[in-house]
């Protein structure tokens, strides 16, 4: 997801990251057709194929991530607005003076509810 976050910059990233159990299998960029630093928008097409392909392959839609350029961590009034999948994370890139991180929401009530995420390593 980072590499995909830094390689569009100053726009926003945007993609999907979809598993099973909570558990992370994969993660599909998308290309933001809003082409803009401070929103984003899924290319229709690209993200019908990607969530089609991942209910073939009995994956579930986890995350829709995206990054905010220019900050701040949190979702905005339009993420809040425009958030379509209401079962699906929020996970928003953002860098600050330590580099870039990813944080969690939930976006499905009326506030956003910050989630903890848990980065496992393979053994």
């Amino acid at each position: 997801m980072l590499d995909h976050v830094l390689a569009c910059m100053p726009e926003e990233a945007c993609g999907i990251v979809a598993g099973g159990d909570g558990i992370v299998a994969q993660v599909r960029p998308i290309e933001n057709a809003a082409h803009s630093p401070s929103r984003f928008r899924m290319e229709p097409r690209a993200q019908v194929e990607a969530l089609l392909d991942l209910e073939a392959q009995g994956l579930e839609l986890l995350a829709i991530y995206h990054s905010h350029p220019s900050g701040p961590p949190v979702p905005s009034g339009t993420d809040m607005a425009e958030s379509f999948y209401p079962e699906a994370i929020a996970l928003i890139w953002c860098s600050d003076r330590e580099g870039w991180q990813a944080r969690a929401y939930d976006l499905s009530g009326a506030t956003p509810v910050e989630i903890e995420i848990e980065i496992l390593t393979a053994s």
